[in-house]
């Protein structure tokens, strides 16, 4: 490679383009010495269950605390498959990168990339690599889609969630959102934010592997937060969803941030969390075995479902204990931040 940045020739399918696949991106997102280049993925599967899912990324910046766009893109993306019960197995990887892009650069997200998808047991099986012209895509945008085996006897829906239902939060909520806002207008506080940016395929497998006729749905709160994840089960569901303050976890340093900038913690995204709904009976079991997993220890069982009054509706006991309801939010309060 005889220049230090991407050209717009590197997409046009000659000779850069395979130098730029076979010396930047096999090897930094595939252990296998010799790799079919083709245009789709063979693949084979014992199961007749299977989930599909597909995302983009354009966070800004595109390295923070706790992540960047690649390990982003894998998490993303598992993530999606593994609150839908499923065990993430194989992902595509499509580049959209502008001209006099760093090949450095491109070399540390891929091998994040590479690093996260070994982590998460997936494999990168098939992609695309297009180049445009400098001020088309502001660096680099990553589009993903990704395949998972659904674990037998699990159904995850809004159907099946019942008024008594327990709501459980893995951990600490907004910390991914608040780390992109801060760093992106070089905010510092005295305990640095950092990204929950995290695989969460391990910790949902084990849970519904042992408990799959017990938790009713899954979710994992990125845009809109917790918000618009319990405003989505509300109308879905045709429930209400009660939730306590004092029980949500939040880092202390993200809710100063957030108080400082305006923001509502519940609307924040995130990016390595789950909510669950489960039913009353293993909701306890459910939160311990979360504590004993190195992403669920800051787990705590936030609320519970109930019967509507007159419609369906979020509502907040406050740590004052007054009671406020919790809307959609109306828009994206962070811009670009996965």
């Amino acid at each position: 490679m005889k220049t230090g940045k991407v050209l717009l020739a590197h997409g046009g399918g000659g000779q850069l383009s395979d130098d730029l696949i076979r010396n930047y991106i096999l090897p930094e997102i595939s252990e296998e010495k010799f790799v079919e280049l083709n245009d789709s993925a063979k693949l084979d599967f014992e199961s007749s269950s299977l989930c599909f899912t597909t995302d983009s990324y354009v966070v800004k910046p595109l390295f923070f605390n706790g992540g960047d766009i690649g390990k982003l893109a894998v998490c993303g993306t598992v993530n999606d498959l593994a609150v839908q019960g499923a065990t993430p197995m194989v992902l595509s990887l499509s580049l959209i990168i502008e001209v006099g892009f760093e090949l450095e650069t491109l070399k540390k997200i891929l091998s994040s990339i590479g690093s996260e998808a070994k982590k998460n047991n997936v494999k990168i099986v098939t992609g695309d690599t297009k180049t445009v012209e400098a001020g088309a895509a502001d660096k680099i945008f990553i589009n993903t889609a990704g395949i998972g085996l659904r674990l037998p006897g699990v159904d995850l829906g809004f159907n099946h969630i019942k008024a008594g239902d327990k709501i459980i939060c893995s951990g600490t909520i907004g910390d991914h959102g608040l780390t992109i806002i801060s760093q992106r207008q070089g905010i510092e506080f005295q305990s640095k934010l950092k990204s929950d940016c995290a695989g969460l395929g391990g910790l949902t497998c084990e849970l519904l592997k042992k408990y799959a006729n017990e938790i009713k749905f899954m979710r994992d709160p990125t845009r809109g937060g917790l918000a618009a994840t319990f405003n989505d089960i509300a109308h879905q569901s045709n429930l209400s969803v009660n939730i306590r303050q004092a029980d949500i976890p939040v880092n202390p340093t993200a809710q100063a941030a957030a108080d400082i900038l305006g923001f509502d913690i519940l609307n924040i995204a995130n990016e390595g969390k789950f909510i669950a709904i489960v039913s009353p009976v293993a909701a306890d079991d459910c939160l311990n075995m979360c504590k004993k997993h190195t992403l669920g220890k800051n787990a705590a069982i936030i609320g519970e479902i109930v019967e509507n009054k007159d419609v369906a509706t979020v509502e907040l006991e406050t740590s004052f204990g007054g009671r406020r309801i919790i809307p959609m939010p109306y828009g994206n309060e962070l811009p670009r931040i996965c």
